[in-house]
């Protein structure tokens, strides 16, 4: 027989706090991973309907490890059906004061990283991306993935070593 406790996820309130300080981290992580944003929020709502459904089962305090598990299945069972690249480029359209020769060498440099980025393996980028463009620390990351920090360090290390041979300058 289960102990009933008084915070439980079933309570909107508790299920509510859990939602609003994890949900946006879950989108992000996703999103590096899908490159897509529509199936990044279909991942990370899916994720947290499925901890709803399953509130009676899931601890409050093992219900953000449960989300990040569940979205990163879903990511999986997607990436089976089909083969995704993560696109980085802005698309917006931006006025410059810059000159031609700046604007095309910057443009070079940025598709010169999207393919340095694209060539690595998705687990080192996307600890890339969730180190350097969200600032998550590597402790933050490895529970993220339910690696070792060791193993995030290594995965670092290794993106970091590929793109420097990749790209001049980095």
């Amino acid at each position: 027989m289960k102990t009933e406790k008084t915070d439980h996820v079933c309570e909107e309130l508790v299920f509510d706090t859990i939602f609003k300080s994890n949900s946006k981290t879950v989108f992000n992580y996703i999103y590096y991973k899908f490159g897509n944003e529509e199936k990044a929020h279909d991942a990370v709502q899916e994720a947290f309907l499925k901890l709803w459904e399953n509130c009676a089962k899931v601890a409050p305090e093992k219900a953000k490890a449960y989300v990040y598990t569940v979205a990163n299945n879903l990511y999986l069972n997607v990436l089976k059906a089909e083969k995704v690249r993560l696109k980085y480029a802005d698309k917006t359209l931006k006025t410059t004061h810059e000159s031609p020769e700046f604007i095309m060498e910057e443009n070079e440099f940025k598709e010169k990283l999207d393919r340095a980025l694209n060539s690595l393996p998705e687990n080192q980028r996307s600890t890339f991306l969730l180190n350097r463009i969200d600032g998550k620390k590597y402790a933050e990351i490895a529970e993220m993935e339910g690696v070792s920090i060791k193993a995030i360090e290594k995965r670092m290390h290794l993106a970091l070593k590929a793109l420097r041979e990749q790209i001049d300058g980095i």
